[in-house]
């Protein structure tokens, strides 16, 4: 067996909790799969939201801010558009404001090593979904961590909407009686599109919810087991999913990781040698 090379992730006899393990263990070769989406320091506030429209809930969930050396030094997302579009409503801010300006530069810095559950602590990654789906575990859909539906209504207005999501800590928000939603990246989509098509506008928190192009929430009708679900979440371009009064966004699944009944990934993780000749795996 000398001359073999193993592909050894998490032997079956070491059930350790998920939350346990690093990066480099969960993930193997797709660490890096994702792009880094990056702007200037020094480009407008509205540059990033037209960015942030497109990438959002997607791929990532922040863009990566560098100076002109091409350095990281922050970084900017809806919470951070939005949060400051509440305190200057008006173009102004859009054109007048840089990114440097209102980005976030305590950024986290990660490496390889680091466990899951500390980088939960750290940030929010939608590429747990890829986790989840590789999970054996007994936990499903009905007991996974409830939290509350915040919901508004068609008639409100932006600066009730994000009122809302600020005060209720929440990027997205369903529509009463209905299966519809806004989140932070539908809301920067419309005001990037109401940009082009009005350019006398005074006050953005005056816009109507009808104004914005609300998506339809994932409605499942069965109690699916968590790497289902997470399976399930992993093909869905902006994951948001409602089972009876529970709704699952990816940071559910995020705190559902934490649970030490999660300590066993799929055949793909477990104990594999393979033949350096052929490539096929050798039971």
């Amino acid at each position: 067996m000398g001359g073999f090379q193993g592909k050894i992730m998490v032997s079956s006899n070491n059930k350790k909790s998920i939350s346990e393990l690093t990066l480099e263990t969960l993930f193997s070769n797709t660490l890096t799969d994702i792009p880094c989406v990056n702007i200037d320091e020094n480009r407008e506030a509205w540059v990033a939201t037209e960015m942030c429209a497109q990438y959002l809930e997607s791929a990532i969930d922040s863009i990566v801010v560098r100076d002109g050396n091409d350095k990281p030094v922050g970084i900017i997302g809806g919470y951070d558009l939005l949060d400051n579009l509440r305190k200057n409503p008006t173009p102004d801010f859009l054109y007048q404001t840089t990114v440097k300006e209102i980005m976030f530069k305590g950024f986290p810095q990660v490496d390889k090593k680091i466990k899951l559950k500390d980088l939960i602590e750290k940030w929010q990654n939608s590429r747990m979904l890829e986790i989840g789906a590789k999970c054996k575990t007994d936990i499903s859909v009905s007991s996974m961590p409830k939290k509350k539906v915040v919901t508004f209504q068609q008639d409100d207005h932006l600066g009730k909407i994000l009122d809302l999501m600020f005060e209720q800590k929440t990027r997205k928000l369903l529509l009463e009686n209905s299966n519809q939603f806004i989140s932070d990246r539908i809301i920067l989509e419309g005001i990037s599109i109401l940009l082009k098509l009005q350019k006398d506008i005074d006050h953005f928190l005056n816009m109507p919810a009808n104004q914005f192009k609300l998506e339809h929430v994932n409605v499942i009708t069965e109690d699916l087991k968590f790497n289902r679900l997470c399976s399930m979440m992993d093909k869905i371009e902006h994951p948001y999913v409602v089972y009876k009064d529970i709704v699952v966004s990816p940071w559910d699944v995020c705190l559902t990781l934490l649970s030490d009944n999660l300590t066993e990934l799929g055949t793909d993780h477990q104990k594999k040698i393979t033949c350096p000749h052929c490539g096929k795996y050798i039971d």
